[in-house]
Order: structure tokens, then sequence, then C-alpha cells
């Protein structure tokens, strides 16, 4: 009798959980939606979509049972809000941006917004577009994500008024027109895990500020502009940084060696530039350093003051074409994950490591262009795994098929040659690609870097 008693008992608070589960899902979905807020969406679309497109006709419901791609909504004190805008060709049915498109101060009347993105939007070179100089301050208290992405008809400054949005946890201004001077005041968005800025005109030096107040920071990419100055030592500072990127700009002088304090970075970016002074010997300090790609600078130096051997995670290290001197180091062999080296278009000497041939994921090697000496032997199961990923043509004094006998050299000075890499392989995402000699060798770089945009998105 008391096992029947039970069982009733559970039917019924099974029934009443389901009764008031369906009863939230219908109060969500019968929500009504301030008609202010309803008007001035359709307005917005309008402005980009063009004056055909006839929301109140097409989504009469666009949070409810008539929702707009790209629209994402939000029950907030028992009424419907904006939650998301997300404008561009990113998927079918999309809000595609008419040739005309403009942003409308309506923008800023939903309080609810957490995502704004604009893809492909402003396209024509004879109708430009500009970053409201204004108003940011109406979306502080909810706007987490804001997005510019492949818009060329997108010009003028990162308006200062951007940093208001204080919340603001992803801001990504990648392949635009924008240029001027990058906002010393970027250093309030303290929340930010992701910093994008590539691929576009920006000048001038990079703001300290970002170094000293962006403790939080996961993503920092500012390649693909014409920043100059030195890289600011304030960048150690930022604990948390995972990737940096700050390839094909005019940045100069030493790098510092406060890089050695980011201890999360696992890509390190900064090829084509102008930095010189060698090597900072705080590099071997970077544990968690997975890819460094410092090719196409005129750095110097040799590479005798790091300990390779503490940086263990390394797969990636390209250092060509940047005035090297001196011997190849026995140390690098102690990279046992290395899959990627390239020390081509140098001034390298001495001989080559024949246990190179034993890193047992080594799949491009490149020395070509150099004064390395002797002869070099390696494996014909080693050139089979190598292919065409391995070059050691240009060096005068070596050659390819015999052993070469190991002798102490002083090295030579000289200029480097100027291997620029073939791009055969691009990433997914804008700001997080590089080239690369080889898909294979870059694929795993690519799937590190989506594991850090997944990793980012579960953070937002």
């Amino acid at each position: 009798m008391r096992r029947g008693s039970s069982n009733w008992v559970l039917l019924l608070l099974s029934f009443l959980v389901l009764h008031v589960s369906l009863s939230n899902e219908q109060e969500d979905s019968t929500a009504p939606m301030l008609r202010a807020e309803q008007e001035a969406l359709y307005l917005l679309i309008q402005d980009l979509v063009g004056k055909w497109w006839n929301g109140s006709e097409l989504y009469p419901d666009p949070c409810g049972w008539t929702q707009i791609q790209g629209v994402s909504c939000d029950v907030y004190d028992g009424k419907w809000h904006v939650t998301g805008l997300t404008f561009g060709s990113i998927l079918d049915g999309s809000l595609e941006c008419s040739e005309d498109a403009s942003l409308s101060p309506l923008l800023f009347e939903f309080e609810h917004l957490k995502s704004l993105s604009f893809f492909g939007c402003f396209l024509s070179s004879h109708h430009k577009t500009s970053i409201p100089s204004s108003h940011w301050e109406k979306l502080a208290p909810s706007l987490e994500t804001l997005e510019f992405r492949s818009n060329p008809g997108l010009v003028g400054e990162i308006p200062a008024s951007i940093t208001r949005l204080t919340k603001l946890q992803s801001l990504v201004l990648v392949d635009n027109s924008l240029s001027g001077n990058l906002p010393q005041e970027l250093g309030h968005l303290v929340q930010l895990k992701r910093l994008a800025l590539a691929g576009s005109h920006f000048s001038g030096q990079i703001p300290a500020s970002i170094g000293s107040k962006l403790s939080e920071l996961l993503i920092l990419d500012m390649s693909r502009n014409s920043l100059t100055g030195p890289l600011p030592s304030s960048l150690g500072a930022m604990s948390s940084l995972l990737k940096l990127d700050l390839s094909d700009n005019f940045l100069h002088g030493s790098l510092p060696q406060e890089l050695g304090q980011l201890q999360c970075l696992t890509l390190l970016d900064l090829r084509g530039n102008k930095f010189s002074h060698g090597l900072p010997q705080a590099l071997h300090d970077m544990a968690s350093l997975q890819d460094l790609l410092l090719s196409n600078n005129p750095l110097g130096g040799n590479l005798m003051g790091t300990d390779w051997g503490r940086l263990t995670n390394l797969s990636t290290l390209d250092l060509s074409n940047t005035n090297l001197s001196g011997e190849i180091p026995e140390s690098i062999v102690r990279v046992k994950r290395l899959r990627f080296l390239a020390l081509d278009n140098n001034n390298l000497s001495g001989c080559v490591p024949t246990k190179l041939a034993d890193l047992p994921d080594l799949t491009a090697l490149y020395l070509n262009g150099n004064n390395l000496a002797g002869e070099l032997k390696f494996s014909e199961a080693f050139h089979r795994r190598m292919g065409r990923r391995f070059a050691f043509g240009g060096n005068p004094h070596s050659s390819v098929g015999r052993y070469c006998k190991q002798e102490k050299s002083a090295g030579s000075q000289g200029k480097g040659k100027g291997r620029i890499m073939d791009d055969q392989s691009s990433s997914v995402l804008t700001s997080l690609s590089f080239p690369a000699s080889s898909i294979n060798v870059w694929l795993g770089v690519a799937v590190q870097e989506l594991l850090v945009v997944i990793a980012l998105i579960l953070l937002l």
C-alpha cells in the first residue's frame, strides 16, 4: 500500500513539473514585444537591407513564431527583447546588406543587446561608412560582442566612445578599411577576452595600456596593418594571453625580455616586421609556446643564447630570413614535438646536427641559403618523410649525401638572402591565419587555433 502511494506521489510530482515547464514555454512563445522596439528593429533592417524589406508583413512576430534569421531575442520582465543582431551573408536566409547600406542611430535603441556583428555589409568604395562616433554608452550595460568583419567600405578611425562598452568581451575589427592611431582608451575595456584589429590601415604605436590593463585578454591580433614603434614591454603583463599576432607591420627595436612572462602563450607571430638585436634571452621561459614565427625580420644574433630544450611544446619554429649567424645548437634536437623547422636564408655555419632526423614528428625542414659546412647524410626514410618539404641547397661549403664531420666553428657574418615562404593554405578565420609550406604542417596549427576559439566561446 505504501509503495502504491509513493508511486502516485511521484507521478503527481512529474505531472506538476511537466505542467510548469509547458507553461513557461507557452509564456515565452506568447510574450509580447514592445511596439517601439519592434518598429526600431524593422527600420534598422531596412536601412541595411533595403527599403523593399517589409518586416511587418514578413515577420509580424520577429521574436516569436516568425523569427528573423540573424536576430536573437530573450524574455526580460515578461517581454521579448532583441539580444543579438548579425548582418551579412553568413547562412542561407541571412540578412544581406544592400550596396547603400547605412548604420542608423536606431542601433542604440536595443537596451538588452549582447551581440552585434556585420560581415561583408559595407562593400562599396563609392558609398563609404564609418563606425558611429557617439551613443555607444547606451549599449554599455549589455553589449559583450562587437564585430565588423570584411567591410572594405568601412573607413575612418576607431571612435574613442567605443571604449565605453565596459562589458565588452570580444572586439573584432578585421579586414576593413579603418585607419588612424589606435585609441589609448582601449585599455578601458578591462573585460576583453579577444581583441582582433587585423587587416586594416592602422598606424602609430601600440598603446601601452593594452598590455597593462587588459589582463584577461586571451587573443590579441593586430596583424596586417601599418603599426610602427617598439613592442611595449607592458605586453608581458597579459598573463592569460594565448595568442599574440602582430605580423606584417613596421614594428622595430628589440624584442622585450618581458615576453618571457607570457607563460600561457601558445602562438607568437611577429613575422614581417623590423625587429633587431637578436632573440631575447627569456624566450625559453615561454613554456606553453607551440608556434614561434619570427621570419623576415633583421633580428641578427645567433641561436646559442636560447635553451631550446625547455620549449617542450614547440611544434613550429620559423626563423627564416632573420640574419642569424653561428651554429645550429644541439639543444634544438631536444624539442621532441617539433614538426616544422625553417632556418633558411640566414648566415648559419658549422655542421647540421644529424639527430634532427630523429625528431619523431618533424615533417618539414628548411636549411637552404646558409653557410653550413661539411657533408650531410640523412637516411632514405627521412627523405621520403620530408618529400619536397626538405631544402638544403645554397650552402656553398656543404653537400647532401655523406656524413658531416662535426667541427666547432665560430661561424661567419653576413646578410640573409630573403626566403619568402609560399602560401598553400589559409585558416578558417581571417584573424587566425598564417602561411605555411605544407598543408599537413599547418593543419595541426589550425586545429590548435580552433581549440582556442572554442575555449573563448565557452568563456563568453
